[in-house]
C-alpha cells in the first residue's frame, strides 16, 4: 500500500506484509525490504523509523586491516570481519548500536571457540592416530580417518586407550 510520504531522495516508501513478516520498502527500480523490529507495528510505523531500518548492513570500522560489518541475515544479527569470519550477536546486542569494540570482542570469542573445538581433549602417545575431540554435537573419538561416538555417561577426559579401542571395535564402522 503506497504511503503519500516520501524519503529524503523523494522516492515513495510503502509498507507491506510479506510471506513471513511485515516489512517496510523504499521504492527503487528493485525495491529493498527490511524486517520490522520487535514491538513495531506496520500500522503505526513512521517514515523516519522505517528509513532507520535500512541502516544495515553498516561498517563498524577496520580491525587489523580488514573491514568489520554488522548486519541482519537469514539466521539473525551477525558481525562479519574480512570476507569469511562471521560471528552471531548475543541476545543483548543491538545491531543498530553495536560498536567496533564489541564487534572485536565477538570475533575474538568466535575465534577462540573455533580453536578450542579443533584441539583434542585427549591424545595417546602409544597410538598417535587415536584422538578424543570435542565436536559440534559433543565429544567423539577420531581414529584413522573415522569418527566414533562416545557413549552417554562416559567422561571423555578420563578415557583410556583401551576404552577407546573397545568403543572403536564395538562400532559398526
Amino acid at each position: 500500500m503506497p504511503i503519500p510520504r516520501r524519503d529524503a531522495r523523494s522516492r515513495p516508501a510503502s509498507a507491506a506484509t510479506g510471506r513471513w513478516s511485515r516489512s517496510r520498502a523504499k521504492a527503487r527500480r528493485k525495491p529493498r525490504f527490511a524486517s520490522l523490529k520487535k514491538g513495531q507495528l506496520i500500522e503505526s510505523i513512521t517514515l523516519d523509523e522505517a528509513l532507520a531500518l535500512f541502516a544495515l548492513p553498516r561498517t563498524l570500522g577496520e580491525w587489523e586491516g580488514e573491514p568489520m560489518v554488522v548486519g541482519l541475515g537469514r539466521f539473525g544479527a551477525y558481525v562479519r570481519w574480512g570476507k569469511s569470519t562471521f560471528a552471531s550477536l548475543a541476545k543483548g546486542d543491538d545491531p543498530y548500536t553495536l560498536t567496533l569494540e564489541r564487534g572485536v570482542e565477538l570475533i575474538k570469542a568466535h575465534q577462540a571457540q573455533r580453536t578450542a573445538a579443533n584441539t583434542p581433549i585427549r591424545s595417546f602417545a602409544e597410538d598417535p592416530d587415536m584422538l578424543v575431540k570435542n565436536g559440534r554435537y559433543g565429544a567423539y573419538i577420531a581414529y584413522k580417518g573415522k569418527n566414533y561416538r562416545i557413549p552417554k555417561g562416559t567422561k571423555p577426559e578420563e578415557l583410556t586407550l583401551d576404552e577407546c579401542l573397545k568403543i572403536v571395535a564395538a562400532s559398526k564402522k
